[in-house]
């Protein structure tokens, strides 16, 4: 072979190999972004079609030809993407094959059916209305009784999540490979979940069958009170219904239609409330439960509710809350709380809110809340970010969680809640402290003198300990001083608080921030290799704790290694390698907080 031949055969393979790496990219593309089978057709069909033309006509053309060529290939390409776009597709209750309908359900507001899961276990009713699609001239109004409907209504798929900013397809999936671990390639989930300002709806599970006083939990979805939907698996009603306990969660409105605030909102308000949808919405639900939940065996003197996140956040706040009174009579909470002086998240006071609604109009041009309503949905949530706090609206929270605690003012007989040892990973991930900025991120959240302290108790001579002090930091200041607090609070007020700390390590999330949930509500797939006989075991004592919990207000139970509530001695229990009492971390920064936030909560009195 001469060398024009070889500089020849170089070249395409060279070619070749270029092929192969954008055809690659485009197949991921495709993947990730959970495209349709019609991509995937038109894809090989353009690339093995290409690969042929290349070889035998292209590759020795002019090179206007070949430019013409690749131009093409990129075009085809391009196409097979249009057309395979994922589709917006309900999500069934019951994944996988059903057994079959249930029997008719009777309600105050009309008849519905549910679909069964495929071992006939469990019942579940997706997508019942409980108030009115908060629209039109109900945005950023108090939620409406939903309306009764007539004929029998099919609960067999979720409704829509609330309105929310949509996330990345591809960036959803790389989130799921590198955070979850559990990412699965298939064509069965290559579709969008819905969202609509019209997502006032709940869901069911139930043990399968006439049933009757059973305990309910009533769940609360996290998501920063900007994002999130209720029917994820990991949270499912499924592990607990299999325990004898009938669980329920909702939509509620989040971000800029949950939480937006402005006086004209309080002005037209019968309550002269503004700022608090989301919690109105949630209350709402709960009062839908206590009407209606016998209807399907719950007892609605028996309700536990419970949220992870910013879903814990809103627990706390409904313990506070005026409204809720009534409404349950033990609250669980996972990984936050807004029980702190000043919470760190989730929370600002009303004329904070309002100053940022104010800052909403100016970007809108708006004038007027009612030019505000009249601006689409899609185009309000870019907005989400700047309000997903609730508030102190003098009507749902007269005043903050901390303040009535102190006065002995809570709706809870018993509490359930904790935390995990890496709460801080997935928010700090891409900003890893080092010893540059160490000390400039300290001080961000801690003022003089405390900062200072902090250092001292938190001291750093690498990267590695910087980058190790500043998780734990970052943890306890936004996620689990909250907990001491409310812990602290709860014995002020003689109400049992059973506390936790979540530690088990994985092949998924580890005990990163929800990482804990899986093992709660007992729902480990079957078939998953991210977990191993250890970790099931874990999760069956999670779950078994969790029930007792729900049924009496005590998690302890035979079999089970004694939870004792808190007496004052900042123990926890361990839910890790081992289930054992042991010493609560971050005392010592806890002391410098509690002195940052001049409290004494041994002052708090009934």
């Amino acid at each position: 072979m001469n060398g024009k031949a070889e500089k020849k055969q170089t070249r395409v393979i060279m070619w070749i190999i270029l092929l192969i790496i954008i055809a690659l990219l485009f197949f991921a593309t495709l993947e990730l972004g959970k495209h349709t089978l019609p991509g995937w057709i038109l894809g090989a069909i353009v690339t093995v079609g290409f690969f042929f033309v290349w070889t035998k006509v292209l590759s020795s053309s002019v090179w206007w030809a070949r430019c013409i060529g690749w131009a093409g290939l990129i075009a085809w390409y391009a196409i097979a993407l249009i057309i395979s776009r994922p589709p917006v597709k309900a999500v069934p209750a019951v994944r996988g094959k059903s057994a079959g309908i249930t029997d008719v359900i009777h309600t105050k507001l009309g008849d519905l059916t549910g679909v069964l899961t495929e071992d006939g276990k469990v019942e579940v009713y997706a997508g019942i209305p409980y108030a009115e699609p908060p629209v039109g001239d109900l945005r950023w109004k108090e939620p409406q009784p939903a309306k009764p409907w007539n004929g029998v209504l099919t609960a067999d798929h979720f409704a829509p999540m609330s309105m929310q900013a949509r996330s990345s397809t591809i960036y959803n999936s790389v989130a799921q490979i590198v955070g979850y671990h559990d990412y699965k390639f298939t064509f069965e989930d290559n579709y969008l979940e819905p969202l609509s300002e019209d997502s006032l709806y709940l869901n069911i599970w139930k043990p399968a069958g006439d049933v009757s006083k059973l305990p309910v939990l009533v769940y609360i979805h996290g998501g920063a009170l900007q994002t999130g939907q209720p029917w994820y698996q990991d949270y499912s009603g499924l592990g607990l219904a299999h325990e004898g306990i009938i669980v329920v969660n909702m939509g509620y409105r989040l971000g800029i239609f949950g939480f937006f605030a402005d006086p004209a909102l309080a002005a037209e308000s019968p309550n002269g409330t503004t700022g608090n949808y989301g919690l109105l919405d949630q209350i709402m639900a709960l009062q839908w439960v206590r009407d209606n939940l016998a209807a399907f065996g719950g007892d609605p003197d028996n309700v536990t509710i419970a949220g992870e996140s910013a879903g814990s956040a809103c627990v706390s706040a409904l313990s506070a809350s005026p409204l809720a009174k009534g409404l349950f009579r033990r609250v669980v909470g996972e990984s936050s709380t807004v029980t702190a002086p000043k919470p760190a998240h989730s929370f600002r006071l009303l004329e904070e809110a309002y100053k940022t609604g104010e800052e909403t109009k100016s970007r809108f041009k708006a004038a007027s809340v009612e030019e505000l309503r009249n601006i689409p949905a899609e185009k309000l949530a870019s907005e989400m970010n700047y309000h997903h706090h609730m508030t102190v609206d003098g009507y749902v929270l007269p005043e903050t969680p901390y303040e009535s605690y102190a006065k002995g003012i809570h709706n809870e007989e018993a509490q359930m809640h904790g935390f995990n040892r890496e709460e801080s990973a997935p928010f700090i991930l891409f900003s890893q402290a080092n010893l540059k900025n160490y000390e400039k991120n300290v001080h961000i959240l801690f003022e003089e003198p405390y900062a200072s302290r902090v250092l001292e108790l938190y001291p750093a001579s690498t990267d590695d300990e910087a980058k190790r002090n500043w998780a734990d930091i970052y943890t306890a200041f936004y996620f689990t001083y909250g907990h001491s607090v409310w812990e602290r609070q709860a014995l002020a007020n003689g109400i049992p608080s059973y506390v936790y700390h979540f530690t088990k390590n994985n092949g998924r999330l580890g005990s990163w921030h929800s990482g804990e949930e899986i093992y709660l509500y007992g729902n480990i797939p079957a078939d998953s290799n991210l977990y191993d006989e250890q970790d099931r075991a874990l999760s069956d004592s999670m779950l078994k704790y969790y029930r007792n919990f729900i049924t009496t207000g005590d998690p302890n139970g035979e079999g089970l290694p004694v939870w004792n509530a808190s007496n004052g001695d900042a123990k926890v229990l361990e839910f890790g390698e081992q289930i054992a009492t042991v010493d609560a971390p971050y005392q010592e920064l806890y002391a410098i907080m509690d002195e940052m936030y001049s409290i004494n909560i041994s002052s708090a009195s009934n």
